[in-house]
């Protein structure tokens, strides 16, 4: 996929010192209280960049707490008066956009939910169509890298070049460890696509419990992401939304300070070692191929069986077999679960796909 894009690097919108971007703040604003009481707090630790807060929140379900909405407008504006911070929240239609930039709002980002859907997207995009204001588009929620594209181009075709990233995970068909899963491997295809737009690690959504956070922080950094967004509340169990995912500001502030953040830059010995290391991976990753070439021609041959033997391609007692006894075989080589049953789900599927060509091919 080759997409270009007109962005400013994220150092001419924003001062961050050279260090990653920091944006946080509560998952709603709630009271005026509440929200300045957190905001405050973020300040004085010092770490933030931008003030974030759910103006309007779009809810699975209806009944539970959808954001105070324009009213809480004024509370960002007086915050940032208070601490100096720039403020942002998240839009869903062009009304949101026009009140947010009515009452000063400095960043905007589209939710994980407007982005699943094209015409939402495009409705914002008409909107802000002679605004210079910097827009974050979250992944869609589902695991769908060309909705992630696509959005891009549309709020880039709006003529915004300020853009950035954020990476919050996406939505588990099952129970899992996180509350959306990472699934790195699409950040990490985003980016090749769009190197200059910065990537933003959306730590507190991925996890959905705090106890997570520092984990999925320091991961995000060891991919060298450009930034966090990481929500923060006076009193996250007091929380009207995501309560178990939030944190103090003080605790947000050690979490912190216990995150390794990585060198982007390295001298002339690190690169030689960096290159030797790189060259065996290349030599891995052949001889990885060649043993899955391997694999196939086999299965071309299980395919042949099953078609002279007028057997079904699709043996779901097999497939339940590879899948237990495959996710066993990488917990004894310490390799991720995730990884492991991504890739054999894979591997299944060209599998299938291999012996329904060989069944419909005539006998030799």
């Amino acid at each position: 996929m080759n997409v270009q894009l007109n962005t400013e690097p994220l150092s001419s919108w924003i001062d961050t010192g050279g260090k990653p971007l920091i944006i946080a703040g509560p998952c709603s604003a709630e009271t005026e209280e509440q929200y300045l009481e957190t905001a405050r707090a973020i300040a004085k630790e010092g770490y933030a960049h931008i003030l974030r807060a759910g103006v309007w929140k779009p809810r699975t379900r209806p009944g539970s707490f959808e954001g105070v909405g324009e009213p809480a407008l004024p509370w960002l504006q007086k915050a940032k008066e208070e601490t100096g911070l720039p403020t942002s929240c998240e839009v869903a239609t062009p009304q949101h956009v026009e009140l947010a930039l009515k009452y000063g709002v400095d960043a905007l980002w589209v939710g994980a939910r407007t982005t699943v859907n094209p015409f939402n997207v495009q409705d914002l995009a008409d909107s802000l169509k002679g605004v210079d204001v910097p827009v974050f588009i979250k992944n869609p929620v589902n695991p769908d890298l060309a909705l992630w594209v696509g959005a891009f181009e549309r709020i880039a075709g709006a003529g915004i070049t300020k853009l950035g990233a954020i990476h919050r995970g996406f939505s588990n068909a099952q129970e899992a460890k996180y509350r959306n899963s990472p699934m790195w491997q699409i950040a990490v295809e985003f980016k090749s696509i769009f190197p200059d737009i910065p990537m933003i690690g959306d730590p507190s959504h991925m996890a959905g419990k705090r106890a997570y956070l520092a984990e999925l922080t320091q991961r995000a950094m060891d991919l060298n992401y450009d930034g966090l967004i990481i929500e923060s509340h006076r009193n996250p169990d007091e929380a009207w939304s995501d309560a178990a995912q939030q944190l103090t500001p003080d605790a947000l502030g050690e979490m912190l300070k216990g995150i390794e953040f990585r060198n982007e830059t390295y001298g002339a010995d690190f690169q030689d070692e960096l290159e030797r290391l790189r060259g065996r991976l290349d030599n891995l990753d052949r001889e990885l191929l060649e043993v899955i070439a391997a694999r196939m021609a086999v299965v071309e041959q299980l395919g042949e069986y099953k078609r002279d033997n007028n057997v079904a391609v699709l043996q779901l007692d097999r497939w339940n077999k590879v899948h237990d006894s495959r996710a066993e075989w990488g917990k004894s080589l310490n390799l991720y679960n995730e990884t492991v049953e991504e890739l054999f789900k894979l591997i299944h599927m060209e599998s299938i796909r291999k012996q329904t060509e060989v069944m419909n091919q005539q006998p030799a």
